[in-house]
């Protein structure tokens, strides 16, 4: 079913949902309630700059790269996300996912104080990367891999294993 202006305005609750295209016109839009649908792709979502609330629990997101989408909307701050494909069988991990990519939530998935969990588990930036990149094509992580090459170049590691005390220096510089 493609959803139409019509149908947004004359159904306010659907369950068979799969494209969400129609929202890519209508940037203003504040909360969106597409709960229990058939929805895998948030792309038309990301021009809408003005949205606060958005509730997805229980459609077909495959990935946790479709966040990406939602990086520009500055607003977001809650996200309702659960019972996805993408959510996987680690909740902290997927959370913590999330949280990294979407940091100005204030609430994810019914459950309050995301900065605050976020600041207090460990560090698991470097988990949080790997798992979205496992979702990337070729292409996609070709251009991860230049990108991340071009960087590496910049970077000059000088390090230095002085003999007496067994101390070692190490200075990153911006080359």
């Amino acid at each position: 079913m493609r959803l139409t202006r019509k149908l947004v305005l004359a159904k306010a609750k659907a369950s068979d949902l799969e494209s969400i295209s129609i929202f890519s016109q209508m940037p203003n839009i504040k909360v969106l309630t597409l709960s229990v649908n058939s929805i895998s792709s948030l792309a038309p979502l990301a021009g809408c700059l003005s949205l606060c609330e958005l509730y997805l629990r229980r459609n077909m997101i495959p990935s946790l790269s479709e966040l990406s989408h939602l990086r520009p909307l500055t607003r977001l701050r809650v996200l309702w996300l659960a019972e996805n494909p993408c959510c996987g069988s680690d909740y902290s991990q997927y959370r913590l996912t999330v949280l990294r990519c979407l940091p100005r939530l204030q609430k994810l998935d019914n459950q309050g104080e995301c900065a605050m969990s976020l600041s207090h588990s460990p560090t698991h930036t470097l988990d949080a990367v790997l798992l979205l990149l496992k979702d990337l094509d070729e292409e996609e992580l070709r251009i991860v891999q230049t990108a991340t090459q071009n960087r590496l170049k910049t970077y000059t590691l000088d390090s230095e294993i002085q003999m007496g005390d067994g101390t070692m220096s190490s200075s990153i510089t911006d080359g």
